[in-house]
């Protein structure tokens, strides 16, 4: 069993043209529940698993309300929702009969497959994150190609295999997206509508050159703080077909695949003297997106922002608040690294770390550079950790789709796991 929370503390560099509450504002502060999670899988034998996992996400002053909104005030009373609710059999898995530790055993063949509401994703590590170990803190979201739109926060419904050939490992799955409906304009943009019914492929496939990873759930971890010397190079995809929609001249309607290829590279590493548990992380992922011509996608995590009625300045093509350019049709190149600084407490550890994003989407007339750094405070190694970070974002003109400003923000997460 497994509980953690991560709650939120940010200063906001809204867009232009912003009200929080109905009042202009350039700046907003903010507070939140970004995750909350219960998470409970167990085994009737060595043979059978069942997982299932419930939580909420995004709630604010503003955002995430449930019921509790209007007179009873925006945001209140958040829907707790299942997010993973499968089980799982295994097929054949020689490292349960083996007398080899567990490390060298989890090079033996196996394969498990499973079924119902999953997250044993494709296209890439990032796609199939840890959010308790998450590097940075929060994840970059693109790294989800279809998070909230035809999946239940990254999870379908399906059939899953996964398992490891020695050092190769592999997740495959065919999945049912939920149903999408957005209707397209006339020689506009691609857009979610999924009329075709048709069924979802996945997978993704690693190759581990030195430690092995344990993964008896579908989540990868963003560091191992120098327990593990860890080398992997993987590989995946995601394809959707008939997935989204255009209407390129009127009333005549055409269908898109979602095709999305990723190939990352993971290394994590102690360093130096043992005694002063040092550790080096990087992780750099490609992603090829095509959602159907000119497809683009925006949002704001937890976006206390409105329009401002009374604005007449230049406006964001992201819209308001903290709302982004999220992904599109096109090209996306994400790095991350972190460098955990000598022991010098038992009760503190601390890990600086830098974060990129390269977009170059095809709706857009100029590629768009994302920049995070920051730092965790591991109190209880990661069980109790405090993230501090700064992101600066580029802001694009509705009318020329090329940048003319960019925007900030603070966040503080605080997490607790149990």
């Amino acid at each position: 069993m497994n509980i953690w929370l991560q709650s939120w503390i940010r200063a906001i560099e809204n867009n232009p043209g912003t009200a929080v509450n109905g009042q202009p504002q350039n700046w907003s502060s903010d507070a939140g529940i970004r995750r909350m999670r219960i998470q409970l899988y167990g085994q009737t034998s060595r043979r059978f698993l069942l997982m299932m996992q419930v939580g909420m996400n995004n709630q604010s002053f503003a955002t995430g309300g449930g019921s509790g909104t209007g007179a009873n005030g925006a945001g209140k009373k958040a829907p707790f929702f299942i997010h993973d609710a499968y089980g799982q059999f295994t097929v054949f898995d020689e490292g349960l009969s083996s007398s080899k530790s567990s490390s060298a055993a989890a090079g033996n063949n196996s394969l498990y497959i499973g079924t119902g509401l999953h997250s044993w994703n494709g296209v890439s590590r990032l796609t199939n994150a840890s959010t308790i170990s998450l590097l940075t803190a929060d994840a970059p979201v693109f790294n989800w190609p279809t998070v909230e739109i035809s999946d239940q926060f990254t999870r379908q419904f399906g059939v899953f295999a996964k398992g490891n050939i020695d050092r190769l490992k592999y997740r495959v799955s065919v999945n049912k997206p939920f149903m999408t409906s957005a209707k397209p304009v006339v020689g506009g943009p691609a857009v979610d509508n999924n009329r075709g019914n048709a069924i979802a492929y996945n997978g993704y496939f690693d190759y581990e050159f030195l430690d092995r990873e344990e993964t008896p759930n579908a989540f990868f971890s963003g560091s191992y703080y120098g327990k593990k010397k860890v080398f992997n190079v993987g590989v995946g995809f995601l394809h959707a077909p008939n997935a989204t929609m255009s209407q390129p001249v009127k009333d005549i309607y055409k269908s898109h695949a979602i095709t999305t290829f990723g190939a990352d590279v993971f290394f994590d590493t102690p360093v130096g003297s043992l005694s002063k548990d040092m550790s080096f992380t990087l992780y750099c992922v490609w992603y090829n997106y095509n959602f159907g011509p000119d497809y683009l996608r925006t949002t704001g995590v937890m976006n206390p922002g409105t329009a401002d009625t009374a604005y007449t300045g230049i406006k964001a093509l992201e819209g308001y608040g903290n709302s982004r350019i999220l992904m599109g049709t096109g090209n996306i190149w994400y790095t991350q690294t972190a460098f955990t600084l000598p022991k010098f407490s038992e009760k503190l550890r601390i890990q600086p770390y830098l974060a990129y994003s390269y977009k170059d989407l095809k709706a857009l007339n100029q590629p768009g550079n994302y920049y995070n750094a920051g730092a965790n405070f591991l109190f209880d190694g990661n069980h109790v950790k405090l993230a501090l970070e700064y992101g600066s974002r580029p802001l694009y003109n509705t009318t020329d789709r090329k940048i003319f400003k960019r925007a900030g923000e603070f966040l503080a997460s605080v997490q607790f796991w149990l």
